[in-house]
């Protein structure tokens, strides 16, 4: 009987793990959400990540608790089983493995899109982890602004990926949706950020009950203001917002002048959104955070600051989910 006991003690086991389906990932991050659609922070870290090349004496080369992912999200759908990626980093291979055990591993290989945001090096250069050399995934559908998609089929190595048809470019229109399920919705925008090679977008991503806001990069709020859109108007209009977060203020780069970095600092958006109601405020999470960032860091100073006003840092393998129950996400601030 001792014996029969162990086994069916054992069997349970097995059938709860089977029965958690799509959602071990999830389920560390601290959802208890097991049907509907969620996002995953999959890394926070501006293009470089964390710790970055020739910064040696970055505590990340010993300590991996330190460690930090290129800023990318995943979006899961789990009663189909099909993920997405918004932006294909140089962490694309460990990114990729979270968003498949974010699935139970019962999912494909390779996910069943990318929405790439433009072409800095942090944003695409992990589509070389389809090709020939790696993955070879094949026709993985590539969402990408028309800039973007004549960047990747003019030039090596990814034109490659397009005619070993590892790649299946998707033109992305800003402002016009893409529908990925009946209950998931992709709405890319433009937003103002250095162009050498692409245009540069934001995205909107919908599900049946919330919605989240991604713009990993922008120049400044300003600027976004210029376009005829307002920052507040974006956060207002879903439930969390993953915004430019890459430095926090002033000094944070010795010997230079934070004036002529094209980003949004930390210390400037606390004051822009300072103005807001607590719960618009509360929808904030700044993603894209340099290695010099001190808010990476939860113990510090920064991230005091912006806890008390009311904001947050992502964190990776963070949930936000997307159906209609009760919001599964971390609360904003949270470390």
């Amino acid at each position: 009987m001792g014996s029969l006991r162990i086994a069916l003690v054992f069997l349970g086991m097995v059938l709860a793990t089977i029965a958690a389906g799509c959602h071990s990932s999830a389920q560390r991050a601290g959802t208890d959400e097991r049907s509907e659609p969620f996002v995953l922070v999959l890394g926070v870290a501006q293009d470089g990540g964390v710790p970055q090349a020739g910064s040696f004496d970055e505590p990340g080369w010993r300590d991996a608790s330190k460690r930090r992912k290129v800023s990318s999200l995943g979006l899961v759908d789990p009663a189909t089983g099909k993920r997405w990626l918004f932006d294909a980093t140089p962490d694309l291979p460990a990114q990729l493995t979270q968003l498949h055990e974010s699935c139970g591993g019962a999912s494909g290989k390779a996910p069943d899109g990318i929405f790439l945001t433009h072409a800095h090096i942090g944003h695409y250069t992990g589509l070389m982890y389809l090709g020939h050399e790696a993955m070879g995934a094949k026709g993985v559908k590539v969402y990408a602004a028309p800039r973007m998609q004549s960047f990747l089929m003019a030039n090596g190595p990814w034109d490659q990926l397009v005619r070993y048809k590892n790649i299946d470019i998707q033109v992305l229109t800003p402002g016009e949706t893409v529908r990925l399920t009946d209950d998931l919705r992709v709405t890319p925008f433009l937003v103002p950020h250095r162009q050498e090679y692409s245009e540069v977008l934001g995205f909107r991503i919908d599900g049946p009950g919330r919605s989240v806001l991604f713009i990993p990069d922008i120049d400044s709020w300003d600027e976004l203001d210029a376009t005829g859109v307002r920052i507040e108007d974006l956060i207002a209009g879903v439930d969390v917002a993953y915004l430019d977060g890459t430095f926090f203020g002033e000094g944070e780069i010795p010997g230079r002048s934070m004036k002529g970095i094209p980003h949004p600092l930390i210390s400037t958006s606390l004051e822009r959104f300072g103005a807001l109601p607590e719960s618009e405020r509360a929808k904030v999470r700044f993603i894209h955070l340099n290695h010099t960032n001190p808010a990476l860091d939860p113990a510090s100073e920064a991230s005091r600051r912006v806890r008390e006003a009311g904001m947050g840092v992502a964190q990776e393998l963070e949930v936000v989910g997307l159906g209609s129950g009760r919001d599964s996400s971390h609360a904003a601030g949270a470390h």
